[in-house]
């Protein structure tokens, strides 16, 4: 099956691609997507983002790249030639609302026109392969049918033959349970070549032992205790709204299951446990650890030493919005496959 959600076996490249390939980021945010990508072989030759804090980021961390702040409504394309035959165009846009639950906010008109220029900006650039991450329902429910089938019709108009799938970056080596909406698309034939990367199948990593070096920086003498406790995958960490709230891990559920392994989700740490720290679940929120951004990177799957720029709710921001890097890795492998430049051959699932 082509067109729709593809619910088959899976495929892993492991290899690295043989060469190196362009891309154009959008929405490039903290910059987790284009790491990964990075990884997989892909070169940005522009990365955009609408916010001076995200930008800043990405330069702090990647300074060889040409990072530009611009609203992706504004973008011509042609006033960058480098970006024209890319041979991925990638992005993880704004969180887009349903038809049936959209409010019809400003907000929410915003976020579908920005799924509606990346699209546009296909016409523009036309890039080899197309990457677009969002919410799982895009991909699978039928509230979003309607937005689909807008994104079909231009696809096939163009030229592209796609693919909708959801992943979950605890399957590709990320310490967090965290569903992705996928859009994968080719220029032509080439998603003959192309597979879902293979779920994960090794010991998979757990928030403990993600957090148990780090935990004890400090001297924290029950950082080994905590993390052993905490031997399990994490739940959904969430960026929450850029307009409103301050950092915390996310809605009532989510902080029920982080307190459940010693973790305050109400909130954000400074800095993480000092040597006279007391963990005692039984006093509540105040004898709970909290997490820090650079915590919350980790279990996102960013490297040590990836800087966030900006003040704590806004680096929040940035690292729970942002797309798990080996996720985007191994994406990247299975699409540079597809493109033909992956190592080894990916393996055909039936009926395809």
């Amino acid at each position: 099956m082509i067109e729709g959600i593809e619910a088959g076996s899976e495929c892993r490249q492991d290899d690295e691609p043989t060469k190196r390939l362009t891309s154009l980021e959008i929405c490039a945010g903290a910059g987790g997507l284009a790491l990964g990508l990075e990884e997989a072989g892909f070169d940005p030759v522009l990365l955009l983002d609408d916010r001076a804090v995200a930008c800043e980021t990405l330069r702090a961390n990647r300074p060889q790249w040409d990072v530009r702040e611009i609203d992706l409504l504004d973008f011509d394309p042609s006033d960058e030639p480098q970006v024209y035959d890319v041979d991925l165009l990638s992005g993880g846009l704004p969180r887009v609302k349903s038809p049936a639950t959209a409010s019809r906010s400003r907000s929410d008109d915003r976020e579908l026109a920005v799924l509606r220029a990346a699209i546009d900006l296909i016409y523009g650039v036309q890039p080899r392969a197309v990457l677009l991450e969002n919410v799982p329902d895009l991909a699978r429910k039928s509230d979003y049918a309607p937005i689909r089938e807008i994104v079909a019709e231009e696809l096939r108009h163009l030229g592209y033959r796609f693919l909708w799938h959801v992943l979950n970056a605890k399957d590709h080596g990320v310490p967090q349970s965290r569903e992705v909406g996928v859009l994968v698309a080719f220029k032509g034939d080439l998603i003959d070549r192309f597979t879902w990367p293979r779920r994960f199948t090794g010991r998979r990593p757990t928030v403990g032992e993600t957090l148990r070096h780090s935990m004890g920086a400090r001297g924290w003498p029950d950082a080994d205790k905590w993390a052993d406790q905490a031997d399990v995958i994490a739940p959904t960490v969430v960026g929450g709204s850029w307009d409103r709230g301050g950092a915390d891990l996310g809605p009532t559920g989510a902080k029920q299951k982080w307190a459940r392994i010693g973790v305050d989700g109400g909130t954000v740490a400074d800095d993480v446990p000092a040597a006279d720290f007391c963990w005692n679940p039984a006093l509540g929120r105040p004898g709970l650890v909290p997490l820090t951004v650079e915590q919350v990177a980790l279990i996102q799957g960013f490297p040590p030493g990836w800087e966030i720029a900006g003040r704590k709710t806004v680096r929040y921001r940035q690292v729970g919005n942002a797309t798990p890097p080996p996720l985007a890795r191994a994406l990247g492998q299975a699409i540079a496959s597809g493109l033909g430049t992956g190592g080894s051959e990916p393996m055909r699932e039936s009926g395809r």
